[in-house]
């Protein structure tokens, strides 16, 4: 029996886009991340979730260097994986993320020459050395949009397609999956000719980049990106502690913080006392209207809206709706749209708890990318078997019931 397609995968952080793909398809055999806290995470968090370890483990500290990993010997090892995982299934990919800051606006902005820049190049390398049969990467928009950053976009794209790979790319919003966030990133997703040729996907092999009618972007987009924006969404509110604001009508509640904070239970929730308590600034808390997210940090999230970018790092302060004070974990896992019983683990410090979450793919999206690549692979009856046991160990759903609301 042909398994599952399995999923090597690198900067893996704290297993956000991971789970997106092992929830929805695939199996999870390889998982690569330098960074040890964010490991430990990763294994917590799967525990929690009760799903098995990955087939080959996980890798960090030098092991998970992907600068490395084109090397002679660790790049034979990771080949033999490879080799070994194909007895169990006919279609390997790579997912990444590679760090951002070097083409993040408001990062470093130091492109291919970063630090950080130069993983990028090091992944594509990785991908043109082991040739898995797709791979995705995924990246801030500042790599796609902005002039000084987009040759080199275009150079990492110019050497995949000369390895065989035929590209599609396309920026996404997490708000159009469904995620209560407005978060734009860059997803370029390879196809090797193989691959395609294998599964008689009738496509121009001379193409580099497929037409995005020939790759179902939209079939799994619930909020497309121009709708998503143009409901009456409130703007802001007087900050009172614990008012009760009733829901406007107009608005699909599924896209606000509240209804995911009842959603993922979070005053309940394992991380829901996990946040940063300072010692003076309680004024400055209260100051903020609720909906004010106009300045770069101290903004306030309105409870009957999507929230800004998840990004906690350089002193970017997201402050709760109608409390006196900044998000907890367990609030600002909601926001990134992880299951409920996702936990980051108590000992981890609060500094790598939040850079964690602002670094990882939201669930949703992750799983929208997901199913998109299974329809364009024609292989979904294949793992709908598959698919139903592994979400089966998640608590289904609930009836939200807004807690703070005079509305119906």
């Amino acid at each position: 029996m042909i398994d599952r397609p399995k999923i090597f995968s690198f900067f893996s952080g704290s297993g956000f886009l991971d789970l997106g793909f092992e929830l929805n398809g695939f199996d999870i055999a390889y998982v690569n991340e330098i960074y040890a806290p964010f490991m430990q995470a990763y294994r917590y968090s799967r525990q929690c979730l009760n799903l098995h370890s990955p087939a080959y483990g996980y890798h960090e500290g030098e092991a998970a260097d992907v600068t490395k990993l084109t090397e002679a010997e660790q790049a034979q090892r990771l080949q033999q994986l490879i080799q070994d995982a194909r007895k169990n299934t006919d279609i390997i990919g790579f997912i990444g993320g590679p760090p951002c800051p070097d083409f993040s606006v408001g990062g470093k902005n130091r492109g291919a020459e970063g630090d950080n820049g130069k993983l990028s190049a090091a992944y594509v390398e990785l991908i043109c050395q082991q040739k898995p049969d797709f791979f995705l990467f995924e990246n801030v928009k500042g790599l796609w949009r902005t002039k000084k950053h987009r040759t080199f976009f275009e150079n990492l794209k110019a050497r995949l397609n000369q390895f065989g790979y035929i590209l599609v790319e396309r920026l996404i919003n997490a708000i159009e999956y469904g995620v209560p966030q407005d978060r734009d990133r860059i997803i370029l997703i390879g196809f090797h000719t193989n691959l395609i040729k294998n599964i008689g996907i009738k496509v121009n092999y001379n193409q580099k980049l497929l037409p995005e009618t020939a790759f179902p972007w939209t079939k799994h987009i619930l909020y497309p990106r121009q709708q998503a924006f143009a409901y009456p969404w409130p703007s802001t509110a007087p900050f009172r502690e614990d008012f009760i604001l009733p829901c406007p009508d107009g608005i699909p509640q599924q896209l606000t913080a509240e209804y995911w904070f009842e959603k993922n239970d979070v005053l309940n929730h394992p991380n829901g006392q996990h946040y940063f308590k300072p010692k003076a600034g309680l004024k400055r808390f209260a100051s903020v209207d609720e909906g004010d997210d106009s300045k770069k940090s101290y903004k306030r999230l309105h409870r009957w809206r999507y929230s800004p970018t998840a990004c906690y790092g350089n002193n970017e302060v997201h402050l709760h709706p109608y409390k006196v004070r900044r998000l907890t974990v367990a609030e600002a896992l909601a926001i990134q749209s992880l299951p409920k019983n996702f936990v980051l683990p108590s000992n981890m410090s609060l500094t790598n708890m939040f850079k964690t979450i602002g670094n990882g793919v939201p669930y949703l999206a992750s799983k929208g990318i997901a199913e998109t690549i299974i329809d364009f692979l024609q292989i979904s009856d294949r793992i709908s078997c598959h698919t139903h046991l592994a979400l089966a160990k998640l608590d289904g759903d609930r009836t939200f019931t807004p807690s703070l609301t005079s509305s119906p």
